[in-house]
């Protein structure tokens, strides 16, 4: 089984351009094993004949290994630490601010961001947001949520920056005009393609935890050397950089990381 999985990631890497190797073996066999089995294939082989010639299967395949997962205020404790982080070591120090939401899946986490830049008044901030998955830029782009997507948002925030859309079935919110001109969306390959650099403020939060070490370590890399001297990384919950001061950064609050 191990070398069907070998075969089927150069497929994959060749066909759709996804590096599946730099995952954890176990986490991504399990996820390819669970939606191959919805569609009857008997063995990868087939499967991969199913993505070829399915369009809607080829989707259902890249919705489920990209993961997306996500919310407005995902651990909202962090990201008040966050905002006040923000607010002390970025804010006063930089006439312009460039903040990068890597691998932002629906768009709840860089419309949060945009959400802390209005209630803050900073009209300084630019905010770039990037994923794998087209269909899903497209869904943020979009900014419509579900009610658990946004369970977290404060109350006059979600009045103020959220438009209620309810049919028969259920309630949608939707990001106002104001917070969605706020960012710019934008397909990106954290594995494989170049960063952007000269950046006050990187956001990226509970992807690496399912990254194999040595993928995970070159990104925390490229992230401190795209970040300016006195930027900061917002991890996930579960992430912890090993020993930052080896890729130029310090700890300065729980999850938060800032270059030297």
């Amino acid at each position: 089984m191990e070398k069907d999985f070998e075969w089927f990631n150069h497929w994959v890497e060749k066909n759709l351009g996804i590096q599946l190797q730099s995952y954890k073996e176990s986490q991504m066999q399990r996820r390819i094993l669970n939606i191959m089995n919805t569609t009857g294939a008997k063995n990868l082989k087939e499967y991969s004949e199913q993505i070829q010639r399915d369009s809607e299967i080829k989707q259902a395949f890249l919705e489920h290994i990209t993961i997306n997962v996500s919310e407005f205020y995902r651990n909202k404790e962090l990201f008040d630490t966050f905002e006040k982080v923000f607010l002390k070591e970025i804010v006063p120090k930089f006439s312009s601010i460039k903040i990068w939401s890597a691998a932002c899946s629906i768009g709840a986490e860089p419309y949060t961001l945009a959400m802390i830049l209005e209630k803050n008044k900073l009209k300084q901030a630019t905010i770039l947001a990037t994923d794998l998955d087209d269909k899903i830029l497209s869904r943020a782009k979009q900014g419509v949520y579900r009610l658990q997507e946004v369970r977290n948002v404060p109350k006059e925030m979600s009045i103020r920056y959220f438009s209620q859309k309810t049919t028969s079935k259920e309630t949608r919110y939707e990001v106002v005009p104001e917070i969605k001109r706020k960012v710019t969306f934008r397909k990106h390959d954290l594995l494989k393609e170049r960063y952007a650099d000269g950046l006050q403020v990187i956001v990226c939060r509970n992807v690496t935890i399912y990254f194999k070490v040595d993928a995970r370590d070159q990104v925390y890399q490229k992230f401190s050397d795209a970040l300016v001297p006195g930027g900061i990384l917002f991890t996930g919950a579960t992430e912890t950089i090993n020993y930052p001061e080896r890729i130029g950064l310090r700890k300065i609050d729980s999850f938060i990381y800032q270059k030297m």
